[in-house]
């Protein structure tokens, strides 16, 4: 059964893609049927170059991954950002 539960949001950074560096200025965030990981559902997560249009062809880079690994994922990423040192430099 698909969920059609998408989110998305600005974010700023950059990804690393088959042509080197590019600005990142979107996230697409679902959970739904992945492309391609090995399981029925999965939270993907496309980050997409800033300033592209539905008319471009938008550099991007894709995420999929099992429910488990995108909580711990998760929980990682806010335990580093929660670290001392990273609040220190925020």
């Amino acid at each position: 059964m698909c969920t059609y539960l998408t989110r998305d949001t600005e974010v700023a950074g950059s990804g690393l893609g088959a042509d080197g560096w590019f600005s990142v200025g979107r996230a697409v965030v679902y959970f739904d049927h992945p492309q391609d990981a090995p399981v029925d559902h999965a939270l993907c997560v496309d980050l997409v170059e800033r300033g592209a249009t539905a008319r471009s062809a938008p550099k991007r880079m894709a995420l999929e991954l099992d429910a488990t690994s995108a909580r711990r994922l998760a929980e990682t990423i806010l335990a580093v950002l929660d670290s001392p040192e990273a609040l220190e430099l925020a």
